[in-house]
């Protein structure tokens, strides 16, 4: 099995989290200080170089000011008309 972070499913999490954080007006360093981490970090998560894990989808949602059950739901969607 393929490592899921190159998958379609995770690529679809990365663009709904780099759309959140455009749409909260944030910068990379802005929302990395916010998680208590830096903006490579970021930057990792939105080039698909790192996976996101459950835990730091929430904190990220969260500090975006996002509803993390609007992120999530829109993710399931994608994933439901994708199969």
């Amino acid at each position: 099995m393929a490592s899921s972070i190159f998958d379609e499913g995770h690529r679809r999490l990365v663009e709904l989290l780099i759309d959140a954080r455009k749409k909260s007006g944030l910068k990379q360093a802005e929302l990395g200080r916010r998680v208590g981490r830096s903006q490579s970090f970021i930057s990792l998560i939105e080039r698909s170089q790192r996976r996101v894990d459950v835990v730091e989808f929430i904190a990220l949602s969260r500090a975006m000011d996002e509803d993390v059950e609007v992120i999530f739901k829109a993710l399931l969607q994608s994933q439901a008309t994708s199969d």
